[in-house]
């Protein structure tokens, strides 16, 4: 027997600023379905994810949900006005006595329930609104750019939860290894029609380049169509004219077909230029250490940075790898031990935060007004590497196309501010880039000219980024930031690195059986301690806490369905909390059954 979709979109068509976003869009999204949607930036991803939390009207078509299905959404920027701290935001939909479901998840996501409203980061932010989602844990969640703002081991606890939950998503990320992992199909938005494809994210670009084959191929056959015919009307016998009126309707026909196809976007025209050759010593730390308030951000670190090296740093959020940045190009300075910089540097730096973006100006303001793009006497040109240049041209080489030019940058979409400071960080040659997170919101094929530019750059580069697949693209070294002043410096980038951590060295002993059981027929290759490896020893001593959390979980689903009347009062909540209940049930055997093997072998 089929089962009722969760949400069905019938006919939606939007338009915005006159232009069309959607065209008679219809899709499904089924119980269990775990969708990828992907497009570019501007394509109109986020705005089908809010025509799907039916918080966008379309101007046309149905949006339709069961009675009795919960369609969550992940707001990119929340409303936290009515709350004094980011858990009571995250909490506000919970029912009486499930705070523990906020308490589990702020765990993984490492988000500070207790932090005020009044000064929580952008970043903070964005974790409290997809710690409400995941503890609210809706029939279908919509989440947008989910990983924004997740440090690496936050990123993956959520990717190991989102591949064991039952309940369906829809997820846009700019996060391949995020994708490939977690979709199992794919949305794919192409100047508003949307493409479904039964696989997941892996295998898409094959899939986009065989279409856009297809596509130029049936252009072309088109277009030689039109050639013929138009040549025959030319040449046709005046005798004929009234029987062949016919062709020329048909011509006609044929010229509005390719008229109304719409032309695929271009690539952004990305382009740093190497200033002036720097000293081959670019950077050279010796002995650092740095504190703030009694928290320690490196002790003892040196790193030496030659040209051409391109260096990552990657750590938990607050670990101090802006901080180490900044000691490193001497804007700030270290506690203890001295850096030296080569010669020749020209420094451009990335900002995370789009600090250098006003977002009340216009994209031509934020141009215009910038020292380093001004162009004397003259309001419609900015400096280009040296070349004075037509504001709205340079725009449209970041394809912002002429109408956006006077829009305030507040109305541009994540991936389409980034686009713009990188307009402005190309502006200027340098030979030392700073990027603090340029991944967070760019397309998939912004990030593969980004990735193929940075690989042709001549000068160095230092980079902060939570996005594996980037770091291993791009990084021939790895700074890890562990906390607690340790930062260690590895060679290649974040695979290199998550194979050379080492454990440290420990006996090796082999597992002994007990009597009467099996033999091992494959025994893993171990460092062991007491029996142990290095990972089950620490597996071994966290567990009692996951079993105690188990086990309050279990005693509070246990006084909810304790309430007799609560089947016949609110009847989904009653399943949802037997289907959880039957879940920690089954989580406690298993973490309990585990301990007890560990314990034993210990």
């Amino acid at each position: 027997m089929a089962r009722a979709p969760l949400l069905q979109l019938s006919g939606i068509s939007l338009t915005f600023g006159g232009n069309p976003i959607f065209d008679d869009l219809s899709l499904t999204v089924q119980p269990g379905d775990r969708i990828a949607l992907v497009g570019r930036n501007g394509s109109g991803k986020s705005t089908l994810m809010k025509v799907m939390a039916g918080l966008a009207e379309a101007d046309h078509g149905a949006r339709s949900v069961p009675p009795g299905i919960t369609v969550g959404y992940m707001e990119q920027e929340p409303d936290l006005s009515r709350f004094a701290t980011l858990g009571d935001f995250a909490a506000s939909a919970l029912p009486e006595g499930q705070d523990y479901r906020l308490a589990v998840v702020a765990e993984g996501l490492k988000f500070n329930p207790a932090t005020p409203v009044a000064t929580a980061s952008g970043g903070e932010r964005r974790r409290a609104a997809l710690a409400k989602l995941l503890a609210e844990a809706p029939e279908l969640m919509l989440l947008d750019e989910p990983t924004n703002h997740l440090d690496i081991q936050a990123i993956e606890w959520l990717e190991a939860e989102l591949s064991q939950t039952r309940t369906a998503f829809v997820l846009i990320s700019h996060d391949r290894a995020f994708l490939r992992a977690l979709s199992r199909t794919t949305l794919w938005i192409d100047r508003g029609e949307v493409r479904r494809r039964e696989a997941g994210f892996e295998g898409f670009e094959d899939w986009r380049e065989t279409i856009w084959t297809e596509e130029d191929e049936a252009r072309h056959k088109l277009d030689r169509k039109i050639k013929a015919e138009a040549k025959w009307a030319v040449e046709g016998i005046s005798a004929r004219r009234k029987r062949n009126m016919g062709r020329v309707r048909a011509l006609q026909a044929l010229r509005a077909d390719r008229a109304a196809q719409i032309r695929r976007q271009g690539t952004a025209a990305l382009q740093f230029e190497s200033g002036p050759t720097s000293g081959r010593k670019v950077i050279e730390a010796e002995g650092l250490s740095k504190a703030y308030g009694g928290k320690t951000i490196v002790r003892g670190f040196s790193l030496r940075v030659l040209r051409g090296d391109r260096v990552a740093f990657v750590g938990p959020n607050g670990v101090g790898k802006t901080t180490l940045l900044k000691m490193l190009t001497g804007e700030v300075q270290p506690d203890q031990g001295k850096v030296t910089l080569g010669t020749n540097l020209e420094i451009a730096v990335f900002d995370q935060t789009r600090a250098r973006l006003d977002l009340e100006a216009s994209l031509w303001e934020n141009l215009t007004v910038d020292p380093l793009m001004r162009v004397a006497g003259s309001s419609d040109q900015v400096m280009v590497r040296g070349q004075p240049k037509l504001v709205v041209a340079y725009l449209k080489d970041f394809l912002f196309d002429e109408a956006q030019a006077r829009a305030p940058v507040r109305s541009l979409s994540g991936g389409e501010r980034a686009r713009l400071l990188l307009a402005k960080l190309m502006a200027q040659p340098s030979n030392l880039l700073i990027l603090d997170e340029p991944t967070n919101d760019l397309d998939v094929e912004t990030l593969d000219l980004l990735q193929d530019i940075l690989g042709e750059y001549d000068g160095t580069v230092l980079l902060v980024s939570h996005d594996r697949d980037f770091i291993d693209r791009i990084a021939t070294t790895t700074v890890a930031m562990e906390g607690g002043g340790r930062a260690t410096v590895y060679p290649g980038g974040w695979s290199d690195y998550a194979a050379q951590r080492p454990q440290p060295a420990e006996e090796t002993v082999k597992p002994t059986a007990k009597p009467g059981s099996a033999t091992p027929a494959k025994s893993e290759p171990a460092t062991r301690v007491n029996g142990l490896s290095f990972t089950e020893k620490k597996r071994l001593e966290d567990l009692p806490a996951l079993i105690g959390r188990l086990e309050s979980e279990i005693g509070k689903l246990s006084a909810l369905l304790a309430d007799p009347e609560l089947f016949a009062r609110e009847p989904v909540k009653f399943r949802k909390a037997t289907e959880v209940m039957a879940e920690r049930q089954k989580a406690l055997e298993a973490a309990e059954t585990e301990w007890l093997e560990l314990a034993d072998r210990a």
